[in-house]
């Protein structure tokens, strides 16, 4: 791709993630719906804090992770999101920067403090997230630094953030930077409620605006209003785009001019915990992409850097990204 002094440029939910194991029982007792992510208000926040066992807290949010990643793998990111000038909006910026991220944001003065998202990890490594916006919400297309998008190879936005309109003129807004620009455009359709509650928008987003989309097989089915992948597999091939599709222990399936590659998912003893997975699946094939790899290379270190991921607890890697890929002779 044409020079760049970014490869990927993200946009989303600037979030402080606090991790703890649950068992069912707590999920029950606090009505926690297992395996999805839940919108609550900071009532609700501060009630199942106070309920929660010792955790880890970092800085998190979907397209923040995938940042990280990107950046820890040995690519240029940078990060637009929105915090609040608080302890916890300190703890963001200075977490996200020392990943190695480039993050430049103004805070928010007044009004709602920084969010953050309450994830419980039940035995069978699931994960239940409990998210309190705050801050985030106020994110809008005056944060769009216009000189970062046409600058970067590719602009990811978290679909976790349509939602509120200031958000929506944001994502417009810098999709049509990085095209006037002659920049990519990449969309994570984030989880099945997001796509269920802004259906008809999110397939004119995909349509209009998106080059390269992520999805795992429930939301690109919710999006094309089937319970059959194949269904929905055939409804990506028709939009001529690029596509990871992600399967969980299946592996990923790879759309790409017009050709169909599958990827096997990385081998690991043990799952723990799959926050995040999606999220490292995402960083580790645009790195790739970025690079003009093939798309079953890009869909192979996303594969190693989200089987990583899942073996412990958070959505930040332990181990050496870069290590990983490159003793698979794929650096």
């Amino acid at each position: 791709m044409a020079s760049a002094a970014y490869d990927v440029t993200g946009i989303g939910n600037a979030i402080v993630d606090v991790i703890a194991h649950a068992d069912d029982a707590f999920l029950a007792a606090n009505a926690i719906e297992k395996g999805a992510m839940t919108l609550i208000d900071s009532a609700r926040a501060e009630e199942l804090y106070g309920r929660m066992g010792p955790g880890v807290e970092v800085s998190g949010g979907s397209a923040g992770n995938t940042m990280a990643g990107i950046a820890l793998l040995g690519g240029k990111g940078a990060y637009i999101g929105k915090v609040a000038k608080d302890q916890l909006g300190d703890v963001f910026g200075h977490d996200i920067r020392a990943s190695g991220v480039a993050f430049a944001s103004a805070p928010l003065l007044g009004g709602a403090p920084t969010a953050r998202c309450l994830i419980l990890v039940t035995p069978d490594a699931q994960r239940s997230m409990n998210t309190y916006l705050g801050a985030c919400v106020e994110l809008g297309p005056e944060d769009v630094d216009e000189a970062l998008i046409a600058s970067s190879q590719v602009t990811y936005l978290e679909g976790y953030l349509w939602d509120p309109p200031g958000a929506k003129e944001a994502f417009r807004k810098a999709a049509a930077i990085a095209h006037a620009a002659g920049r990519k455009v990449s969309l994570s359709l984030s989880d099945s409620f997001c796509v269920h509650r802004h259906h008809a928008e999110f397939v004119d987003l995909v349509e209009t605006h998106v080059d390269i989309l992520f999805a795992n097989e429930h939301e690109i089915a919710a999006l094309y209003g089937t319970d059959r992948f194949e269904d929905a597999l055939e409804a990506v091939k028709r939009l001529g785009k690029t596509a990871a599709l992600t399967r969980s222990e299946k592996g990923s399936v790879i759309v790409s001019a017009g050709s169909v590659v599958e990827v096997p998912a990385e081998p690991v003893g043990r799952v723990v915990d799959t926050t995040g997975a999606g999220d490292l699946y995402a960083a580790g094939f645009l790195f790739g992409f970025t690079r003009d790899l093939p798309p079953a290379v890009c869909g192979r270190i996303g594969a190693i850097a989200a089987g990583e991921i899942i073996s412990h607890v958070g959505a930040r890697p332990e181990a050496d990204l870069r290590a990983l890929i490159a003793a698979k002779g794929l650096l």
